[in-house]
């Protein structure tokens, strides 16, 4: 129940706020690419559910082929009993979504929203909440990130950073209409 509540909180109730750009459904190999993204939308939205075939693996996120050490993150981790908290500044990627499992092909969701993504007068904040199984129990995750390019955001590159996903995983990304 932990991982539909994650993605029915992204629901808006204006119809239509929503609009798709991409989907990908990867079985196999450690990283997607979504590019050439229009810059017609006030922000991004990417919607994660994965299967990994690691036991504990994390999905980074870069802009625009990026790999210098341009990113921050923050994040905050709870299962109901303990909690725990880390943060890391000039980074190589910015960390979109963690799970540390300790099994291989447990279900995991997120939402990663992408704000202002196609300004060109800003650093990029990058909001993620996620959510998985720990066979048995479950764990959420904040994070929040940042991109210090004022570029604006042409493509996403999403890495695993141990493993493969596995055969079930959807990523999808929509642009999110802004007044």
């Amino acid at each position: 129940m932990l991982i539909h509540g994650v993605i029915a909180s992204s629901r808006l109730a204006i119809s239509g706020a929503f609009e798709s750009i991409a989907t990908s459904t990867p079985t196999s190999g450690s990283s997607i690419t979504f590019s050439t993204i229009p810059s017609t939308y006030k922000h991004l939205q990417i919607r994660v559910n994965s299967r990994f075939s690691g036991t504990d693996d994390r999905i980074d996120l870069r802009f625009n082929s990026d790999t210098g050490s341009n990113y921050a993150y923050h994040w905050l981790t709870g299962d109901g009993s303990a909690a725990s908290a880390s943060g890391a500044a000039t980074q190589t990627s910015a960390l979109g979504v963690a799970y540390a499992t300790g099994t291989a092909n447990i279900a995991a969701a997120a939402i990663i929203d992408i704000h202002d993504y196609a300004s060109t007068s800003k650093a990029k904040t990058i909001r993620s909440a996620n959510a998985w199984d720990t066979n048995g129990s479950g764990r959420m995750r904040l994070s929040s990130g940042l991109w210090t390019s004022t570029s604006a955001v042409s493509s996403i590159t999403l890495t695993l950073n141990s493993g493969t996903f596995a055969t079930g995983t959807t990523i999808a990304l929509y642009g999110i209409k802004g007044a």
